[in-house]
């Protein structure tokens, strides 16, 4: 049976999950209904996480797919993969065209010499515009220097959500058949006898975790056959060597992974048996054998730092509260998460390195889903040296980042973007609203989001992927705004909240359980002020219409993962439990805060 090797790559949102769905269920490898995001985040969030394999038939041949997260902070999941295919197909939305993350993994495509093929999506939408979409991908092959065959690229027209392809825009059709014989076509055939007779080589692009096998390593054969039982070397790129055995072989069939007793070259596998296995290592049939190349990974953007939970409300509601069990956990994570890197060095936290926010807040959601209890310092980037010129240079992370909003209010993001010192490299109109790129430095845009949906009164788009390390830009100007400090622990009153309301954005609302040093809102003043939400009415025998009217309370801000990683301040931690989320002063009493305080100065 033949093998064709394609991976689905696009920006945020753009359809590739729906295609790969479509895909499945029209070849009958999976039921209506059935997704490949199958974990209850990606569910919920409506973003693909991680990145999975699948197989399809069709006319006797294997296809195997590759589904790829479209957030620029899982762009290690996509470099990784491309390494391992043959084609990839470039889905682009039909309205909102090429977007940050499109430019990220077609550059990535690109230069590995893949030719991709363009799936123009989503041609059903009102303000679809599939001819000037078509027209913005030539040009984003051409400013990435493609190659004149590269240039040369097949375009499909699809409604992945109704299952349907074309080859022309007035083509009529109701499937996917038009995608299924351009991908038969133009995507290289994997399998070949000449490989099949050479010695072994897989190398590994991914790795999975099971129970009972233990790690497990996602990988192209690319030479020779594989087989269960066999007795095998793995190599680093450094020359390395250590002996193992495959206890264990799996291939994809939809979405099952099937148990079998062999593979071979062009095939992608799941090996088990090799339980200190790495991405990018090769696995070999002889000792002497050349490794492959490595896969390289894009380096962290921000760190912060991991503490066992010590406020006092520890141990409420987790399962592991212990600092040796929030070590295993974290080192379990190492195991599959490549773009994460964790300093074990010291007792007293451990330092998480991270590709953004979001990277941070879904590790951090599965941990508390799983019923640890854990606290995080605020978020800070990566700052590094540069000594080539001789000189020391400071360089930090930038992002480049497409802002999409109403004509009327392009003016306050781009005030409030310039503050943070960001640069406009681009801004024109675009169907109705502004487009405007920026390139600005990870710390600048670090907190902005929230602010970005009130200034847009939620009507704009912002996307960002990072673009690299540039010189350190000095101090960036933020709208600081205070913390409101509890002094007092118990329950939070309506008749206390009611009066702190005016002062700023709550956190809590009432009956909420409060203790001394939890932070329950903020000030827009840039200080902060310590109150108490404990304190009730005082109680008379005199009756007035003044002092008996209803109270009103303004519904909370609920401090979310994300928000919370986003508003919390240097001197704050995030305490993050199975059932809530909190901010709080990383010391507790007000005496303590002014003592540390006097010491800084």
């Amino acid at each position: 049976m033949e093998i064709r090797n394609i991976a689905i790559i696009a920006h945020v949102d753009h359809g590739k999950t729906r295609l790969t769905d479509a895909l499945m269920q029209q070849t009958g490898m999976a039921e209506a209904g059935v997704s490949m995001d199958s974990n209850a985040l990606e569910q919920e969030r409506g973003i693909t996480i991680y990145s999975k394999n699948t197989s399809v038939i069709y006319k006797d041949t294997k296809i195997n797919i590759v589904d790829t997260p479209g957030h620029a902070d899982f762009g290690s999941e996509v470099e990784r993969v491309l390494r391992s295919i043959d084609s990839v197909l470039l889905v682009v939305d039909a309205q909102e065209g090429p977007m940050p993350q499109t430019k990220f993994v077609l550059k990535k495509s690109l230069e590995l010499g893949l030719k991709p093929i363009v799936v123009i999506n989503k041609i059903d939408k009102p303000a679809a515009r599939p001819e000037w979409a078509h027209e913005m991908v030539l040009e984003l092959f051409m400013d990435l220097g493609a190659n004149e065959e590269q240039l040369n690229f097949k375009t499909i027209y699809a409604i992945a959500k109704q299952g349907i392809a074309k080859l022309n825009l007035k083509d009529e059709s109701k499937d996917l058949t038009p995608l299924l014989e351009m991908i038969l076509k133009e995507v290289p055939i994997a399998s070949s006898e000449e490989k099949q007779r050479m010695p072994l080589r897989v190398q590994p692009f991914n790795l999975a975790y099971d129970n009972f096998l233990g790690r497990l390593a996602i990988g192209r054969i690319y030479e020779g056959t594989i087989k269960t039982g066999a007795n095998v070397f793995v190599k680093k790129t450094s020359g390395e060597t250590r002996a193992g055995k495959i206890t264990k072989l799996f291939t994809f069939r939809g979405l099952e992974r099937q148990d079998i007793a062999e593979a071979s070259a062009g095939d992608i596998v799941m090996v088990a048996g090799l339980p200190d296995i790495y991405i990018g290592e090769t696995i070999c049939e002889k000792s002497e054998q050349e490794a492959l190349p490595a896969i390289n990974i894009d380096e962290p953007t921000i760190s912060l730092n991991f503490l066992v939970n010590n406020s006092p409300f520890a141990g409420r509601e987790g399962k592991f509260v212990t600092n040796r069990q929030l070590k295993e956990r974290l080192e379990k994570e190492l195991e599959v998460n490549v773009g994460l890197k964790i300093d074990f060095s010291s007792y007293d936290f451990y330092k998480v390195y991270g590709r953004g926010e979001l990277h941070i807040a879904i590790l951090l959601e599965n941990m508390r889903r799983e019923g640890y209890e854990v606290q995080v310092s605020q978020p800070q980037v990566i700052i590094k040296e540069d000594t080539s010129t001789g000189l020391v240079r400071k360089l930090e992370p930038f992002e480049e980042v497409i802002v999409d909003v109403p004509d009327e209010l392009a003016g306050a993001v781009i005030a409030k973007l310039a503050k943070r010192r960001g640069a406009i490299v681009n801004i024109g109109p675009e169907h109705g609203h502004t487009r405007i790129l920026f390139e600005i430095p990870t710390r600048g845009l670090l907190g902005y989001r929230s602010e970005f949906v009130v200034d847009t009164r939620g009507e704009g788009i912002l996307c960002s992927r990072f673009i690299g390390f540039k010189p350190y830009m000095g101090e960036i100007e933020k709208n600081e705004t205070g913390s409101m400090v509890s002094m007092a622990t118990g329950k939070a009153l309506g008749y206390a909240l009611y009066n702190l309301q005016e002062r700023g954005a709550l956190y809590i609302g009432a009956t909420t359980e409060v203790y001394e040093g939890m932070v329950i809102g903020n000030i827009s003043k840039g200080n902060d002020v310590n109150v108490n939400p404990t304190k009730g009415k005082q109680l008379t025998n005199m009756r007035s219409k003044s002092s008996d009217e209803a109270i009103m309370l303004t519904p909370p801000l609920v401090l979310t993962l994300e928000r919370g990683l986003e508003i919390m301040r240097g001197d704050e931690y995030l305490e993050v439990t199975p059932q809530s989320i909190r901010l709080r002063k990383q010391f507790l009493t007000e005496l303590e805060r002014k003592r540390i305080h006097r010491k800084d100065k």
